[in-house]
Order: C-alpha cells, then sequence, then structure tokens
C-alpha cells in the first residue's frame, strides 16, 4: 500500500447556519461527511477539492480499517506519487448535501417531523453544492483552493466553483463533463427517474416508513445510465453477441451475457443508494445551465471566472462529447483565460473519467505538479 492514501476514516462537520437553496427552501442546519488525505501545509495553499459525480460519495482513495474491500472511488488518481499526490496536496472529498453516504440527505431525518425528509428534502442545484463546499473550507480554514477537480457532475461544481467564488479556486480541472445537458441527456434523466416514481414500492418517496426499497424503480434507472456510460466498443468487446448458456432459450429470461451484466450492476447499485438522492442528483444535472442567467451566452457566463483550467474529454464518451468540452474551452479563451486541453482517445466511453489510462494520467500529473510548484518555490 505504498503508493494508497492508506487506512482513511470519514469526518462529520454540522453547520447551524440556515442554507438558503436556489429554489427558495430553507435547509434550518445539516451535516457534511468527509475525507481528507495529505497534509495541509502552514500556508494552508496546497488544499485540493474533488467533487463527486452522480452515484459517488466522499471516499475518494485509501481504505477503512474495517472494511478493507471499499477502496476509494478514484483511488487510482489519488493517493501519494499518484497524478493527485498526496504527499504534496490536502485533498478533500465530502458526501454533497441530499447524498445517501452520511450528508445530510432524504434519507435524514427532518427534525420538524421526526420522519426522513424523503421527497420532502429541498431539490438541490449544483450551485447549493458549491455554497456548502465553501462552508466546509471555510471551516477548515481554507480561504483559497488551490484547485477543484471532477468528473462528469464533479466537472460541472468544478466550474461551478470559478462562477460562484472565483477568488477562492487558483485552477479548475474539468473532466468529461459540458456546460449544460442536451435534450438527449436530459431526457436519459427523466426515463430513469419515472422508472423509479412508478414503481409501487416508492410510495411517493415516504418508501423508508413502509419498511422497502423500491428496488425495481432504482435497478431499471442504473440499468438505463449504465448503458449510457459505456461506449458501443467497450460493450463490443466485453460482452459482443455471447450467449450465457451457449445457446438460444427462446425466452424472455437473461439469454445474453450484456443482459447479465446490466441486471447485475442495477442489482448491486439498488442495494445501496437510496432512491430519492437519485432523484435529486440527476435534478441537479438537468438544472446545471450557467449561461440561463446570461441569455444563453455561454461566454458572458464566464466572464468573472480568474481561475486557469485543464479541460479533459474522452473520444468515446458520447454522453458528454468532446465538443461540449470544447464549448467550455471556447467560452474561456473568449474571456482570455489560461486554458489547457486534452482529449483523450480511449475505448471505455464515459466512464473513461474513472479509469487508470496511461495517457490520461500522464495529463493530469503534468498539469498538478504545475500546480504544486506554485507553493512549494
Amino acid at each position: 500500500m505504498s503508493n494508497s492514501a492508506g487506512i482513511v476514516s470519514a469526518q462529520r462537520a454540522t453547520f447551524d447556519t440556515p442554507l438558503v437553496f436556489r429554489s427558495g427552501a430553507v435547509l434550518p442546519s445539516y451535516e457534511l461527511v468527509y475525507e481528507t488525505y495529505g497534509t495541509l501545509n502552514d500556508a494552508k495553499s496546497n488544499a485540493i477539492l474533488i467533487c463527486h459525480a452522480l452515484s459517488g460519495n466522499h471516499h475518494v482513495a485509501g481504505r477503512y480499517a474495517n472494511d478493507p474491500e471499499n477502496v476509494g472511488w478514484w483511488d487510482n488518481m489519488v493517493g501519494p506519487g499518484k497524478p493527485v499526490d498526496t504527499g504534496k496536496f490536502f485533498v478533500i472529498g465530502l458526501n454533497n448535501l441530499g447524498g445517501c453516504h452520511g450528508s445530510t440527505g432524504p434519507s435524514s431525518l427532518n427534525p420538524e417531523t421526526g420522519q426522513p425528509y424523503g421527497t420532502g428534502f429541498p431539490v438541490v442545484t449544483v450551485e447549493d453544492w458549491v455554497e456548502s463546499q465553501a462552508r466546509l473550507a471555510d471551516r477548515l480554514g481554507i480561504k483559497q483552493f488551490a484547485a477543484v477537480m471532477g468528473g462528469s457532475l464533479g466537472g460541472m461544481q468544478a466550474l461551478q466553483w470559478s462562477l460562484s467564488f472565483p477568488e477562492r479556486v487558483r485552477h479548475v480541472l474539468v473532466i468529461a463533463a459540458a456546460p449544460h445537458l442536451t435534450a438527449e441527456n436530459i431526457a436519459f434523466n427523466d426515463v430513469a427517474r419515472n422508472a423509479i416514481l412508478t414503481d409501487p414500492d416508492f410510495h411517493g418517496g415516504n418508501f423508508y416508513q413502509h419498511g422497502v426499497v423500491p428496488t425495481r424503480g432504482l435497478r431499471l434507472a442504473r440499468m438505463l445510465g449504465h448503458i449510457t456510460y459505456l461506449s458501443d466498443d467497450a460493450m463490443a468487446d466485453k460482452f459482443g453477441r455471447s450467449l450465457r448458456s451457449g445457446k438460444l432459450g427462446y425466452n424472455y429470461g437473461i439469454e445474453f451475457e450484456i443482459e447479465s451484466y446490466l441486471r447485475y450492476q442495477g442489482d448491486k447499485f439498488a442495494a445501496y443508494f437510496d432512491a430519492n438522492t437519485y432523484l435529486l442528483m440527476t435534478k441537479a444535472l438537468d438544472y446545471f445551465d450557467p449561461a440561463r442567467a446570461c441569455d444563453d451566452n455561454l461566454d458572458k457566463a464566464f466572464a468573472d471566472a480568474r481561475a486557469d483550467f485543464l479541460v479533459v474529454s474522452f473520444t468515446t464518451d458520447w454522453r458528454f462529447a468532446p465538443e461540449r468540452s470544447r464549448e467550455i474551452v471556447s467560452a474561456l479563451l473568449h474571456n482570455r483565460r489560461n486554458v489547457s486541453y486534452a482529449e483523450i482517445s480511449s475505448a471505455h466511453g464515459h466512464d473513461s473519467f474513472l479509469m487508470q489510462h496511461e495517457h490520461y494520467h500522464n495529463v493530469m500529473r503534468v498539469y498538478l505538479e504545475r500546480i504544486a510548484t506554485e507553493f512549494s518555490a
């Protein structure tokens, strides 16, 4: 485990200052669960915030002493000697508000009712998350991040940091993201949400009180989502048209290996993820659109950004295609920001940002080493 973040543990921060959401809803108090890796330097100038994607959480790297098989979701990226080198940086991962891994969310008890919030939890936006993340930074005494980074929905949060708090972040790393979802992506999310909403076990979001889980809806939502995270080539290479039993069964059961794989992923996800959290996360994706408040002009949206940027896309990512990243690059260049852009050839589709890929990791390593020189000189 010499190049691992090692044994880690989660921490909890409680906030009693009310948080006003973009929707106008107010959360009087809340908790954020987070993990840290590395050491914060005396100047508190070496901190990196990692924002998670739809199904992510605070467990970015390392392992738990009581659960050594539970490896952080970006462990190949974060650790000693890795691209995000915890020998140089102080790295923070947190579970966003509305999550289901410890931070206050739909399964948390509403102090006003004594029952879980359920669908009564406020609809959350990327802007709301960034506000809560800034409050955690305040709690840790971090006035400015060396970098904020993330992939997919995490990359959208990183972008929002450059808009909500332009003076509080020096570098923004945006990976496999987009300035807003396409109509097709919103459509995928709507179908996934409807799978959950129409599950008889959903009970209007109050399934906790009924002692059930909308497993069928969650399973279908994850199966649909998982298809969009992979590329056609990756599925063809891994599964092709292989049959589980070697012959056709002439029925509606599981016959092809890809069917078996999707059902496995759906069942695994439904066993640990909260249905209400899934609804919230997909809505946050749908709502993200910095240009909306600027007459749909992305150039105007980034006018106040002050950070330097690294934008990374992947050739087979058809959900957040490279041209969407190039829209971000174009808007930043219009505003004379320092931008580095890399388009990585990868067969893994949208999930490429989670993979250990030499070219991708080298791009990340070189850029982050440059950031490290700013506070190590």
